[in-house]
């Protein structure tokens, strides 16, 4: 069984998929997403850090960052309708269907990109806060 960290990854991915449709949505691409397959979402996650320890369990802080990217005339309506898709779908259910203890939203910025006339970049960052076991990253706490 995979860790709660990557399950509730891979449940931020599909609750974007579902929310963002038919914007594609890509988990930590390795290639930059071209002109012609944009708009599209990237989900990465930043970093995952232990906030607490009692007993057996651990509370962990994952932060995950995602980015709406588009291109053209119309990038910064493509990109802002693709956040507020982003926003609604995550925080429809903070608790990731029991995976999380709390899921907030952190900060935003607009990043023109200078180099692609027309670009945009739109990231966004949350924060999910889950419990495992001490000895377990399988299960909750």
């Amino acid at each position: 069984m995979n860790s709660i960290r990557e399950r509730i990854l891979r449940k931020v991915v599909a609750r974007l998929e579902s929310a963002a449709a038919p914007i594609p949505v890509h988990r930590a691409p390795s290639m930059p997403v071209t002109r012609e397959n944009s708009p599209a979402l990237l989900v990465f996650a930043e970093s995952d850090s232990i906030t607490a320890h009692a007993n057996n369990l651990v509370d962990r802080l994952l932060v995950i960052r995602v980015v709406a990217v588009a291109r053209g005339d119309g990038a910064i309506d493509q990109a802002d309708l693709a956040m507020v898709a982003v926003h609604a779908g995550l925080m429809s259910d903070s608790n990731l269907d029991g995976l999380a203890l709390a899921l907030r939203e952190i900060d935003c910025e607009w990043d023109q990109e200078e180099a692609d006339a027309g670009a945009l970049a739109l990231p966004a960052r949350y924060e999910i806060r889950y419990r495992t076991h001490i000895l377990d990253l399988t299960r909750t706490g």
